[in-house]
């Protein structure tokens, strides 16, 4: 009988231990609301993805600073897609299977937002997009439908390309352009038939259009072609990597005619490849800048130095609207339940940016302006918001 009593306690203490276990456990999950990260922390992209990444980290540690969100901390969950679409996919499976994220955040490169997308949309789990600017982000190329988990802080092409045509012609009174387009990228390629539609609807001339190869060397020959059409301007709506080295060619085979792009020249590599003196004379839309002042954009250009030692840009401030617009929609909807988030999401209006006032439209895109920069001696200088 004693045997007997000792076996029932000794089953009951493990019962009563298991019950401990599993409370604590559920405890400590609930004391954070876990979101995930995913960005282009390595490869080729990695520029765009490091600096936005840093200022998602530093949204989300303002807002835990506050006292967090529905009474808990945000609890980061990092992952990194390489810059590369599958790398991408694989990224997004994990913290949402795996890691057991509310919502994710993140992505720079629209290849890779696409292939993130798609596996939001499987799991029916909220994704804000912080820079991806290709429209098969949010609406699905197919069939025309609006994504229904998918979201972006950002403007998008269709947008960028036709502030950058009007510019053109309104801004530096051009004519005649010639168009450099990377023939393996999406982006480029978008923005080009973009570019140009609206170009020539405003009286422009194409004279010259030619392709090249991601991260070729040698871009001489092209730009020869393009120097015998004597063109007013050079469109070239590629990535920092190649542009500053086109640039730079083109300057010395003695192309003076300034030279116009789009947001992904954001990089202090880019001057670096190009050199300051040969990038005089360009111009590029863009996000956000440091020069377009107000109080949110001041504060956050404040704390971003204080944390980082440096002036962020505006794919930093690109991430830190994305976490922080994310999050307001969890406060709105007053829930970490995905379909809450997401009709939250949906539901934004008046949404304080960096960069000002912005909403979401029909189609999950931001409604934000287009701020155009021109480059003078390595430095980016702030010339004007179109909205």
């Amino acid at each position: 009988m004693a045997k007997r009593f000792t076996r029932i306690a000794s089953f009951a203490i493990v019962l009563v231990c298991i019950a401990g276990l599993l409370a604590g456990c559920g405890s400590s999950a609930s004391k954070d609301i876990k979101i995930g990260m995913v960005y282009e922390l390595t490869g080729n992209t990695a520029s765009y993805g490091t600096s936005a990444a840093n200022g998602a980290k530093l949204a989300f540690k303002e807002i835990n600073a506050a006292g967090g969100v529905l009474g808990k901390q945000i609890q980061i969950v990092t992952a990194d897609n390489k810059g590369e679409p599958s790398e991408s996919a694989n990224a997004m499976t994990k913290v949402i299977t795996q890691d057991k994220v509310v919502a994710v955040t993140g992505f720079t490169v629209s290849s890779c937002g696409i292939a993130a997308s798609a596996v939001a949309e499987d799991n029916k789990i909220p994704f804000v997009a912080a820079a991806t600017v290709n429209p098969g982000v949010t609406v699905d190329q197919r069939t025309g439908k609006v994504k229904e988990y998918t979201f972006r802080a950002c403007f998008i092409d269709s947008f960028q390309g036709v502030v950058g045509a009007n510019f053109a012609l309104n801004g530096l009174k051009v004519k005649k352009a010639a168009i450099m387009t990377d023939s393996a990228s999406d982006y480029s390629k978008g923005l080009t038939k973009i570019f140009k539609d609206a170009f020539t609807a405003g009286g422009g001339q194409i004279a010259i259009e030619e392709a090249y190869l991601q991260k070729d060397q040698d871009y001489k020959s092209i730009l020869t072609k393009i120097k015998a059409q004597n063109p007013d301007l050079l469109y070239i709506p590629g990535y920092y990597e190649d542009v500053g080295k086109i640039i730079k060619q083109a300057r010395e085979l003695g192309i003076t005619a300034p030279i116009l792009g789009a947001d992904a020249w954001d990089s202090p590599t880019l001057v670096e490849l190009g050199g300051p003196q040969a990038l005089n004379n360009t111009y590029f839309t863009n996000f956000y800048s440091v020069e377009d002042k107000n109080p949110t954009s001041n504060a956050f250009v404040e704390a971003y130095k204080k944390e980082y030692g440096q002036i962020p840009d505006s794919m930093a401030a690109m991430g830190y609207d994305a976490a922080k617009l994310l999050v307001d929609a969890i406060k709105r909807a007053n829930s970490t339940e995905a379909n809450k988030i997401r009709e939250a999401l949906a539901a934004t209006q008046n949404f304080v940016s960096v960069s000002g006032e912005m909403k979401l439209n029909a189609t999950h895109d931001a409604v934000r302006g287009v701020v155009i920069i021109e480059l003078k001696d390595g430095k980016q200088v702030y010339k004007q918001t179109v909205k």
